[in-house]
């Protein structure tokens, strides 16, 4: 029997996971223990399932196989207190709404159906849109920003929910590294106050800047663990296969 306080400790389980898109298999026979803290970089080639794993974890896509609890229960139970940034291509950029829209969605698992947001729902979406630099912007509509300016839009109303766990899918893309280096001191920020954040990254080269922890994958879970022990050149090599020398080349592993 798990003690009680390593299942308070324990913020995701997964137990044999398996995930497929019609007859193409994507995921096999995932099993991951994620405690409380700490910023994890989910890393793998193209096509390791990667952004799969979340959707699966989130209860956004069917599985094949496998258990998941997150902060010790299913995760209809769980969902408010988890936020997502989703990849860039699946937002509708289009849709008619402003930043301060978009930030302030954060607060919506707080409400009833009946509950309209408040003065401090409000002043919660202006502090997470003044941690990243977007306060600004609160009138503009959320296409006629900038790659950079989009991402951090999404990641306020993450921050706006005060979630325990955050996933965050290719964060980093279109944005300048002065953003990036803002955004990842405000992960590390929040995984001090015992938040969970699980970022997909695709630069080889920063990850053990970026991340305490690391999840190496591809379709099949390679490594778990911290950064200096799991991200090691035997299991990079078991991760990118003949993708590594092609990775070597480019200066995303040195």
């Amino acid at each position: 029997m798990t003690p009680l306080n390593q299942i308070q400790n324990m913020h995701i389980k997964v137990r044999g996971l398996s995930v497929s898109y019609g007859n193409k298999r994507v995921l096999t026979n995932i099993h991951l223990d994620l405690d409380a803290g700490g910023v994890y970089g989910v890393i793998g080639p193209n096509g390791a399932g990667k952004s799969t794993l979340f959707k699966a974890i989130l209860g956004l896509i069917d599985t094949n196989a496998g258990s998941i609890e997150v902060l010790g229960d299913k995760i209809h139970d769980a969902r408010k207190q988890i936020a997502y940034v989703p990849q860039k291509d699946e937002v509708d950029w289009d849709f008619p709404a402003t930043v301060l829209d978009i930030v302030l969605m954060g607060r919506y698992p707080y409400k009833g159906i009946f509950n309209r947001l408040g003065k401090e729902d409000h002043q919660k979406a202006q502090e997470a849109m003044s941690k990243l630099g977007i306060e600004e912007l609160s009138n503009r509509q959320i296409g006629k920003l900038s790659g950079g300016q989009q991402q951090r839009v999404f990641l306020a109303r993450a921050l706006c929910q005060e979630a325990e766990i955050f996933f965050l899918d290719e964060p980093f893309v279109g944005v300048d590294i002065t953003t990036e280096e803002r955004i990842i001191h405000i992960l590390k920020e929040l995984s001090k106050q015992g938040k969970t954040i699980l970022v997909v990254h695709h630069d080889l080269s920063s990850v053990q800047n970026y991340f305490d922890k690391v999840i190496l994958l591809n379709q099949r879970l390679i490594a778990c663990g911290e950064t200096n022990e799991v991200f090691t050149e035997e299991n990079i090599a078991k991760a990118y296969g003949p993708q590594l020398t092609i990775l070597h080349k480019t200066g995303l592993v040195k």
